[in-house]
Order: C-alpha cells, then sequence, then structure tokens
C-alpha cells in the first residue's frame, strides 16, 4: 500500500471529483476531508461510512483510507504534519505556545470514533463557513491571502481539536503538569496496538526504562486504570468500530486484534460491554432502523 508525504508545514487541497480519487492509502501526516457537496463511501481502516455534505473526517498518520464516490463530489482537504506545530510553537508567545502544546497532544493522544468528527451544530456551522472562506481566499489570492489562509487554518484545527478533547477522560487530558512518560505510554499503546509482542508489559517497561514491577501502579497513578485495562479497553473500542462499520466476522475481528480466538473475544467484549459482539451488532442496527423508520 502507497504512503504519501507531505515535506511542508500544511497545504491545502480543493478538488472536485465524479470519480474514485486513489486506491487504498496511507499518509505520514494529518489529513482533514471536508466533503463540500456529494455522496459516496468513505473506508477508514476497513470501517466504512456514507459521506454527504458538511461532514469532516479526520485521517492521523498510518490509517489508511479510500473515498469511492457515488455522486459528483467537492472535496477540501488540510494536510498538516509535526512541523506544523514546531513552527507554530517557534511563533507563539508563552500563552500560545501552551496552547500549541497542547493542540499536540490531543493529536497524538486521544482517539476518535472514526466517522464525522464534528458532533455539535454549531461547529458544523462554523467549519463551513471557514471552508468557503479558505476555498475563496486559496482560488482568488488577494494580498495577504497566505496569512489569512494559515489564520484560518489553525482555527479548523483548533475546532477539531475541541471535538476530539471533549470525549477524552478527565484524567487522561492535557495538563503541563502531567507525567510526559505516561503520555508516552498512551501514545506507544495507540501505535502499537496491532502488535501485542510489543504490548506485554516487559517490553513497554524496558521500552520506558521503570521497574516491570512498578508499571502498572504507575500507569494507574496519573490515568485512573491500570495498563492492561486501558490496553482492553483500547481494543475494545476498536471492535466495537468494525461491529459498526464493517461487515468484518466476529472471528475475523478477534484475528486481526490478536484475540486467541472468537470465544475469546466474546467473553471479554460481554464482560465490559455486558452483551456479546453479535448482539451489539444486532442491537445497534435494530435502532438505526427505528430511527430512520421514526424519521420516514
Amino acid at each position: 500500500m502507497n504512503t504519501e508525504n507531505l515535506h511542508q508545514p500544511f497545504e491545502i487541497v480543493y478538488k472536485e471529483t465524479d470519480e474514485c480519487l486513489k486506491p487504498a492509502h496511507k499518509h505520514n501526516f494529518f489529513e482533514l476531508v471536508y466533503i463540500i457537496d456529494g455522496s459516496g463511501t468513505h473506508c477508514i481502516n476497513k470501517n466504512r461510512f456514507e459521506y454527504r455534505n458538511g461532514h469532516l473526517f479526520l485521517l492521523t498518520p498510518q490509517d489508511s483510507h479510500k473515498l469511492t464516490v457515488k455522486t459528483t463530489t467537492k472535496f477540501f482537504l488540510i494536510r498538516f504534519n509535526d512541523i506544523y506545530f514546531k513552527s507554530q510553537n517557534e511563533q507563539a508567545n508563552t500563552q500560545e505556545s501552551e496552547w500549541i502544546k497542547k493542540l499536540e497532544f490531543i493529536f497524538h493522544n486521544t482517539t476518535h470514533s472514526p466517522g464525522c468528527i464534528l458532533k455539535g451544530m454549531n461547529d458544523r456551522v462554523l467549519v463551513k463557513a471557514l471552508i468557503d472562506g479558505l476555498i475563496k481566499e486559496h482560488i482568488n489570492k488577494e494580498p495577504y491571502h497566505q496569512e489569512i489562509i494559515h489564520q484560518m487554518v489553525n482555527t479548523v484545527i483548533s475546532i477539531v481539536a475541541r471535538n476530539l478533547y471533549i470525549k477524552v477522560p478527565n484524567k487522561m487530558k492535557y495538563d503541563s503538569n502531567n507525567d510526559a512518560t505516561t503520555l508516552k505510554i498512551i501514545h506507544y499503546v495507540q501505535a502499537n496496538i496491532y502488535k501485542p509482542e510489543l504490548l506485554k508489559a516487559e517490553q513497554i517497561a524496558n521500552n520506558f526504562q521503570i521497574s516491570v514491577n512498578y508499571l502498572s501502579e504507575y500507569f494507574k497513578k496519573h490515568t485512573g486504570e491500570t495498563l492492561q485495562n486501558y490496553i482492553t479497553n483500547y481494543k475494545l473500542k476498536l471492535v466495537e468500530t468494525r461491529l459498526l462499520h464493517s461487515d468484518m466476522r466476529i472471528n475475523e475481528i478477534a484475528f486481526e486484534l490478536h484475540f486467541t480466538d472468537e470465544s475469546h473475544l466474546n467473553r471479554i467484549f460481554k464482560k465490559y460491554k455486558g452483551i456479546s459482539p453479535t448482539g451489539f451488532r444486532k442491537q445497534v442496527l435494530f435502532d438505526r432502523k427505528t430511527m430512520v423508520a421514526a424519521t420516514a
């Protein structure tokens, strides 16, 4: 699978197409995909989402994705990387620098449910207005358009960060006094969730130079839950996403996320969620059909 690179802090791209943009691929940067007009399917890490006007998707480094166009679609893309955060920090005063650090933390250490990142109508309206303005500046190229584009991109990224941040448990949220090692461990777990050999306590303890006997207590002290519990909950969140947005069978999900077998996944999922994976999928489908019928 091809991996795209970005060699500047950020870039914006405006496209209109009635064909699939490209095969499934990955990035080494963050990408915001805003749907101006049109409809189709966005497949992210094997999970499919129907897109329409006003949807905004966040892709993190190494996410694989593919857009399948159903009706002619206008996209607006904002791409940015670690250089963006560093360049912003270099130009910031003390107060602004603290905000940039918080932004960097949010994008690197929080998780989000795949799909449209905007949860509230107010932010949807605000982002639409900003994207409309970005397109005009991008096309017209009037004096100081680059400076204006820069500020508007910063605002869109900040709105996305807010939508991510409100879903984060309090003990996981950024604090300038937080232990940096704990945040690095969280990022390490998320980055290696498909590599169980790297998630063994001995491996993590060695990687972060913490006693293996103290590791779980250390993690719980700063997050409120044990490291193993965090790993399990993060894996189960991925299981939920597969159940909601893919046709993968339970045994396929178990294999992908390295559960021993299907029965192991069933047992763990029911222990933490109070329902089996199959029951969870059926319940969600039933709820969706009920909502559709109610609005028909």
